[in-house]
This record gives structure tokens, sequence and C-alpha cells, in this order.
């Protein structure tokens, strides 16, 4: 800490020598150019003309300057003392809030700023995080604009010069018909066409030269340059500063010719009932021919554990899903199938309730541990803790024997759809929603966002697995879980273990993360391996859902709770990454990222970046060569929202051409079928597949 203020002093030092010589530099100019700057004032008329600067002119302001002799024996004209010292003042002013801004966002925001970065280093920093794209020259642009981008990185925006120390009125706006772009490929933002062009030319303030550009080209039809009185005057006369406005007329991108990545469906939760019938066939018929019209791939659906083995351990019922698989087959829609061993209701999105077996049920009320459990002895009955993986207490059986029974079942029971191809993906579940992750933050316990959650290991089962670790590594007394990290709805700063320089980063602090996320992916590695002899030949996945809030922080408390050790400095995605990549399992990701684009959420407080979290996980896959599917976790109808699914699924800049292997919409309702929304729906199932899509505009 005291280098780093040392450092920030001897810089803000630095910087006001510099200041000094800048502010002299600035009185040279002065008085280099005082009397020429006086000579041919000229303004901008309101109504576009022009208005000759005249001693009564009342928009003109002419600064009082002081004479002072020189050698020569004539005169020079300087600015005023006062004016100096408060420039000098503000200039002082504004490098020390620029230090503080500097020391914060290196602190708390994980931005990778230079020692000596000034403000526009943060501005640059600030808009790379909003996704928008920033040149070395200082043009910024969004990344996904279908505008265009300047040629030879510069801007497409008129800026110039005046030789007149005084304010210029605002010019005239100025239309043209359209501007060049640089990115005329299939795979890339298609223009308008183009008949009047705008040619940019160097960069207004060149870096070879510190020189700025006096005057850019403005081209029109024919290619000569326009010589208008009015636009050329203007143009040579308006302050530095003033910005020409070129309206284009966008496009959103065609996707023809992109890869192939199949779509499916998500079908109701509630499709097949607690007593493994199926509801409503002849609508959901319906329903599927409507999505085999616009060439849906297949649908997905979840074979609930609570439904299927309900009552007697290791007895089937399998019916109403034999009944679905075969109307699917009928209308040559393939399927994904969710081995889900989690209880279904008090989510969100959820609309049903199915529970864990009733026989499991039973365990628990005897054995409450076989739960997840929180540092108040809270239970957690949506899914089973993972520490009775190798313990015989369901029935004489382990969680793991448990799981590879009921999949075994499952491959027995629909061979002929594995033989020819039907079921195209199995996801197994890992934990709370399906997803591998700790349910650390379950909203029956009270939990609200954007609270970090709590650590899930206080059943005695996971106890004995951290006494183990405490012991072999041999601090007996680390046999414990945090005692101050706070509860569901703390904040980060509130708690002494996520807070910045908390416990999470001390010796203690460690080694229970890397227990506790160890014992994520070993859960992870444990079902995912029996799921690999059971499905062999089958596509695997395994869905990971993203933890956003709270990523910009240093400790990453929300991730932590959740078992992914992403503190800043660590990758705590790597290994599971590794994990997936040893038993050819594919990624199927979920972030807010990708589903929260229109929910209306907040993620300013939080310091939430969904967009980051997601760069980093699919870079994590994709680096190890595992291939990644995703889906929405919340509904999707505008057409807003789907140009950015697309834009996920398909990146355009990516350098290696990486794309998801296929993409789940969730989920089949009465509203997707509205006549507006089902055409979106349609045009967006064609970009998917890099069809050409025509009337791209609403």
């Amino acid at each position: 800490m005291a280098s780093e203020m040392q450092r920030f002093v001897t810089s803000e030092d630095d910087d006001d020598e510099e200041m000094g010589m800048d502010v002299k530099e600035e009185d040279d100019e002065d008085d280099e150019d005082g009397d020429k700057n006086i000579e041919t004032p000229v303004m901008v008329g309101i109504d576009g003309g022009l208005a000759s600067a005249s001693s009564n002119n009342r928009f003109v302001h002419r600064p009082q300057y002081q004479e002072q002799p020189t050698p020569q024996g004539g005169t020079r004209r300087c600015r005023p003392q006062e004016e100096k010292e408060r420039t000098k003042l503000r200039e002082r002013q504004r490098r020390a809030i620029t230090a503080k801004i500097l020391a914060g966002l290196r602190r708390h925001g994980n931005y990778n700023l230079r020692v000596r970065a000034d403000i526009n280093d943060v501005i640059a920093a600030l808009a790379r995080e909003a996704g928008w794209v920033v040149l070395p020259d200082g043009t910024t642009f969004p990344s996904k604009s279908q505008g265009a981008r300047p040629v030879g990185g510069t801007s497409s925006t008129v800026v110039t010069s005046s030789s007149s120390p005084m304010p210029a009125q605002p010019a005239p706006p100025i239309s043209l018909r359209g501007i060049s772009s640089t990115y005329q490929s299939t795979i890339e933002y298609n223009t308008c066409q183009i008949k009047s062009v705008f040619v940019p030319t160097s960069s207004p303030y060149d870096e070879s030269s510190g020189i700025r550009a006096q005057s850019s080209p403005l081209l029109v039809d024919g290619g000569d340059v326009h010589n208008d009185p009015l636009l050329g005057s203007s143009i040579d006369s308006i302050d530095n500063k003033q910005v020409v406005d070129i309206p284009t007329e966008l496009r959103e991108r065609d996707f023809a010719g992109t890869p192939y990545v199949p779509v499916y469906v998500m079908l109701p939760l509630g499709t097949i009932n607690m007593k493994c019938e199926l509801v409503d066939p002849d609508g959901l018929i319906k329903q599927l021919r409507v999505l085999k019209s616009i060439n849906v791939d297949g649908v997905m659906v979840d074979c609930w554990w609570g439904i299927v083995e309900a009552h007697v351990p290791q007895e089937y019922n399998w019916n109403g899903y034999k009944q679905l698989f075969q109307i699917a087959r009928e209308l040559k829609l393939k399927l994904q199938v969710v081995m889900s061993f989690h209880e279904c209701g008090g989510n969100i999105g959820d609309d049903v309730c199915i529970p864990l077996p009733n026989w499991v049920a039973e365990v628990g009320r005897s054995n409450p541990d076989i739960y997840f459990t929180d540092r108040a002895g809270r239970r957690n009955p949506e899914c089973l803790s993972w520490g009775i993986d190798k313990e015989r207490v369901l029935r004489g059986r382990t969680g793991i024997e448990v799981y590879f029974d009921y999949m075994r079942s499952f491959r027995a029971e629909f061979d002929e759809f594995f033989e020819d191809g039907m079921i195209s993906m199995i996801q197994v579940g890992l934990g709370p929603c399906g997803e591998l992750r700790y349910p650390s933050y379950p909203v029956k316990h009270g939990w609200r966002y954007p609270g970090v959650g709590e650590f899930q290991c206080h059943d005695q089962y996971m106890m004995k697995s951290l006494r183990k670790a405490a012991e072999n590594r041999g601090h007996s007394f680390w046999a414990r879980g945090p005692d101050n990290a706070g509860s569901y709805n703390s904040l980060p700063h509130e708690t002494g273990f996520f807070c910045d320089g908390g416990d999470y980063d001390g010796y203690y602090g460690r080694f229970f993360l890397n227990w506790y996320s160890q014992v994520l992916i070993d859960h992870g590695d444990r079902v995912l391996s029996l799921a690999s002899l059971v499905f062999e030949g089958t596509c695997i996945a395994a869905k990971l859902s993203g933890i956003p809030w709270w990523y910009k922080t240093a400790s990453h408390a929300a991730e932590l709770t959740s078992g992914f050790y992403n503190s800043c400095n660590r990758d705590g995605y790597a290994a599971t990454m590794a994990m997936l990549k040893k038993h050819g399992v594919r990624l199927n990701f979920s972030c807010a990222g990708l589903s929260m684009l229109n929910q209306n959420v907040d993620f300013s407080d939080p310091l939430a970046d969904p967009e980051g979290l997601t760069w980093q996980v699919l870079n994590a896959a994709w680096d190890v060569c595992v291939p990644v599917a995703s889906e929405n976790a919340l509904p999707c109808h505008d057409r807003e929202g789907y140009n950015y699914l697309s834009e996920k699924a398909k990146p355009m800049n990516d350098p290696d051409g990486r794309h998801f292997s296929s993409f789940t919409y969730l989920r089949v309702s009465p509203l997707l079928m509205e006549r507006h929304n089902f055409l979106e729906f349609e045009q967006f199932v064609k970009r998917m597949h890099g069809d050409a899509v025509l009337h791209l505009q609403a």
C-alpha cells in the first residue's frame, strides 16, 4: 500500500512538472499567435451564413491581454497572471481527481491501467467495458454497430480547427446520404447503398506531430470536392471541437452463409404430470407441428427423477415419456433429454412443483444431512448433498449409485431412440436447477439479488470431508466454515470474509475455498464418468450457470459461495473445463448476459459484469476445445433480444470462427405462439441456421 501511495505521489509530482510545461507552451502559442488571431476573426452565423466579426458584435468575446515589452523594444501580448494561476489550479485539481479514480479502478475494478494513465485512458477503459471499440487515435464506436467504421482507423466525423480565438456558433447540421464502410464481406455488417461518401483524412490529432488537422475534404456525387461558399467556409471557420453528425441508415447483420447452429425449444415443465402421463397430447402435437414448420431442429424435455422413481427405489415409470418421444419421432424432431435429479419449484420461471422422490423424502426426514445445509442449519431439499456421493444412506445405495441406476434404466428403455439418432444429446443434472453449482442463493431461504449467498457445507457429510482435508493439511482447527461471511443478502464490503483484503485471501480462506470448489469438481467428475459409460456414443452435456453479480469486485463473492474459486487474479473455471474435457462432455452455458437484456435488471450497484463473465467462461472452454451450447435463462420475444442471442452464438469478430454448437430456446408458451412473436422467432431460427432472411427491418 505504501509503495502504491508513493507511486501516485511521484506520478502526481511529475505530472505537475509536465503541467507547468504545458501551460508555458500554451502561453508561447498565445504570444506567437496573438496578433494574427485577432486580425481575421470569422464566425458562422446562426442561419448558416457567414458573419464578419466587429467590435460591437455581441457574439464575440475578446479576452483582455496584458502587454509586456520585448528585448527588441516592442511589446507582446500575454495572458494575465491570474488566468495562469487559475489554469494551474484547475489542472492540479483535475490530476488529483484522476489519481483517485485510477487508484479506485485498479483496486476495486480490476482495470489494467498504466501507472501514468490519464483521464483519457479511464474513459477508454470504461468504453471498452461497455462493449465499444476504441482505436489508438481515440475514435470510438459500438462494436456491434452496423454503421460504417472509419477508413484507416480515423473518425468518420468532420473535425476542423479555427484560427480565431472567438467562440463560434454551432454550424447547421449537414446531411449526407451515406458513409463508406470497410466491411463488405458476407459475414460482416452490410451497409446501405452509398451515393455520397465522406472520406476522412489523417487523425485530427496526429500522434507523430501533435498538429491538428486543418480541414477534412468532403466528397459528393462525382467525387469532386464540394466548394459551396456556405459549406466550405463554415468548415474552415467553425471551432475545432465542432462535430458534424452524419446520419446513417443501418441494417441488421446478414447471417446468410454463417455456420449452421441447431435450434431446440424447451417443452413446458409440466408436460409430464406426477403420474408420468402426457398432459394435453393434442395441444402439444399442434405446437410441435408449428415449430417443425419453421425448421426447428428438435425439443428439450426434462426427465424428472421425482416422477419416474417417485415411490419405490429402482422402480421406474417411463410411460409418459414413451408417448412423448413417439410423437417427436413421427414429426421428425430430435430430442435433447435432461436427467433432472433436482426439485422443480421455487425458482424463477418454475410454474409447477416436482419434488424429489417420495422415498428420498422419507430418508430425509430421518436423516436431514442428506441435503445441503447452511451455517444456521437450514436444509435445502432442492437436491442431494454431494457429501453422500459415496455414503450408503439411500436405502443401501450411495448418491452416485442412485444416479447411475436411473441413467442406466433410461438408456435401456429408450434404446431404439439412441440407435436411430433421435436422441441427439443427454444433459446430466449435477446440482440445483440441473446446474453444476452449490445451491448458495435459494429464494426459499430469503435470498434476494444481489446478495452474496451462503456457503452450503454444514451437513455432517460435508463437514467430515472438510475435517479430513484440514487434517491432511496439518491444521485441524481449519475444519470449519467461515464465521464472518455474512448471510444470504449481505454485500461483500459488509463481511469480514469477502471485503477487500478479507479472509478469503488469507491462509485459511484459500484452504477453505480450494476444498469447497474441489468438492464441486469431484462431484461432476464422478457423475459424468458414469454417464459416459451409460451413454457411450451419445453427446453428453453439463450445464453451468453464470453468476455475474459482484464479478467486478476482488473477491467475486457470489461465485465463491456457488463453488467457483474465481477471485481476482485466479481462473476459477479452468479446472471445471479440464474435467469436462476429460470425459468429452459439452458445456451448456447460461448467463444473465444472454438473458437479461430486456429484463430491467440493474447491474450497476452490485458491480456485475455478465459480458466479462461470459467472455471468461467461453474462452476457458474453447481454449481446451470443449464445445459450447447455450440457452436463454429468461423468455425472449423481441427483435433486439434475438439479435443479441444471434451475435453471441456466432461472434462476428472471432479470429478462429468459433460458435455455439447448439442453442436451446426457453420455452414453448402461448406467448411465443402469438403471430408477431412467432414471426420474430422464425427469423431468429433462420439466422441461427445461416439462411438468408428477407425484410430484416422492423
